[in-house]
């Protein structure tokens, strides 16, 4: 049995954005905002994908 990773980290967005780690802190950052989550939450990847619109698919391929 497999466990996938189901939360999304600023390296995780600077590999798939192909910008920065520090551009990745701070969409994670934005992303916590938007859903109204507090500090020591963690954001998920379903939450990173509705906020940009890419595809969930997409997405899982480049998180390892």
């Amino acid at each position: 049995m497999t466990l996938e990773r189901i939360t999304i980290y600023p390296k995780d967005i600077s590999r798939i954005t192909g910008k920065s780690d520090r551009y990745g802190r701070m969409m994670i950052t934005k992303i916590k905002l938007h859903f109204n989550k507090q500090a020591h939450q963690f954001v998920t990847i379903e939450e990173f994908c509705e906020y940009t619109g890419l595809k969930i698919e997409h997405v899982r391929q480049h998180v390892v």
